[in-house]
């Protein structure tokens, strides 16, 4: 077995972001790893059942050999054996821990897409777990503004919401359908300028709720964005799930980029205050004028990092996943990732190895 690349989990925030990225890329290029201190700086360190699952998963494309896949890990092993297969796969959250998990199923498919996307065909894939869950990239965010900024690189992906998942139960379900090619060559992204605003879309989501909560977070939502678009399209919608939730999801689009915002509901919060939370979110990013908003920011490296040149943007700030995808990447030898900070604005470089 060759040496090993050797990644500190505890780098940065020390959160499991690292360990997405680093699976992802290793089932890319073949390079085996070695990550100590596994989400070294949360609560609860080592593997959680989404981490899990996505490492599991990045193996499983592969036919990786895993040392160290187990709840709680704090020490993971990763020798993939060969290219990523192009297949049929379904990898359920719930299944990682005894009682199931609604860890969240967009984070499982960070692990996987790139991968897939350079498979020698295409793949479907279905993960099962929490679809809206706090502190991680909704369904609506993944299939309105992450994939939308990856096909335009190239990326030929789609997704599709099969059922529901909140918090504590999950029990959601997403398809992605994903179009592998060797020969896929990822086009640089220059998003320094955003252009023209264009429209507010997204849907407020009751499930297992009274039909007025969907309702009532639409009413307000469009009332806080009249003067910035009179007609967003926002749309109530109650829906059936394992376990009750709410939720307000928004899309900013402009000419040549969208950002997402979303606030999740809480037994006691109101309708109203959830839709502010989106509102004011969204309304922040639209005024300070960057183009690429935080979370966009740190998802669309792994990619830039294969393009076929150098890519750069702006975003308002450099987050902790930002700062970790970027080391990540540097100590693969990918790309060298500048971050620059200036007042009110970041910009960051990505310059490919290969490029």
């Amino acid at each position: 077995m060759a040496e090993l690349l050797a990644i500190d989990g505890a780098y940065g925030e020390g959160g499991g972001q690292i360990v997405r990225t680093a699976v992802a890329l290793a089932a890319l290029t073949g390079r085996g790893i070695r990550i100590d201190n596994v989400r070294a700086k949360r609560p609860n360190p080592g593997l959680a059942a989404q981490h899990l699952t996505a490492v599991r998963a990045a193996a499983h494309i592969c036919e990786g050999h895993l040392v160290g896949d187990s709840l709680g890990s704090r020490s993971l092993t990763f020798f993939p054996r060969t290219r990523p297969k192009p297949g049929n796969y379904f990898f359920d959250v719930g299944a990682a821990r005894p009682g199931g998990s609604a860890g969240a199923a967009t984070l499982v498919l960070a692990a996987v897409l790139l991968p897939l996307a350079f498979a020698a065909g295409p793949s479907t894939v279905r993960i099962k777990g929490g679809t809206h869950m706090p502190w991680s990239p909704p369904y609506d965010y993944a299939n309105d503004v992450w994939l939308p900024a990856l096909a335009g690189m190239g990326v030929a992906a789609t997704l599709a919401l099969k059922a529901w998942g909140w918090f504590p139960h999950g029990e959601g379900a997403i398809d992605a359908t994903i179009a592998g090619q060797t020969t896929l060559a990822l086009k640089p992204l220059v998003l320094t300028e955003r252009g023209a605003f264009r429209r507010v879309f997204g849907r407020a989501a009751a499930a297992n709720l009274p039909p007025h909560v969907a309702q009532r977070m639409t009413d307000r939502a469009k009332a806080g964005l009249r003067r910035l678009s009179p007609r967003a399209a926002i749309v109530p919608e109650n829906v059936r799930a394992a376990s009750p939730g709410a939720g307000l999801f928004l899309t900013l689009e402009y000419e040549h980029t969208r950002a997402g915002f979303s606030a999740l509901g809480e037994a006691g919060t109101p309708s109203e205050t959830v839709a502010d939370a989106a509102v004011q979110a969204l309304l922040a990013h639209h005024e300070g004028g960057a183009p690429v908003d935080r979370y966009l920011a740190d998802q669309l490296l792994p990619a830039l990092a294969l393009a076929k040149g150098p890519s750069a943007f702006a975003t308002a700030a450099a987050s902790g996943h930002l700062r970790a995808n970027a080391w990540v990447i540097e100590r693969f030898g990918l790309a060298q990732v500048a971050i620059a900070e200036a007042a009110g604005c970041v910009r960051v470089t990505v310059t490919p190895a290969a490029a």
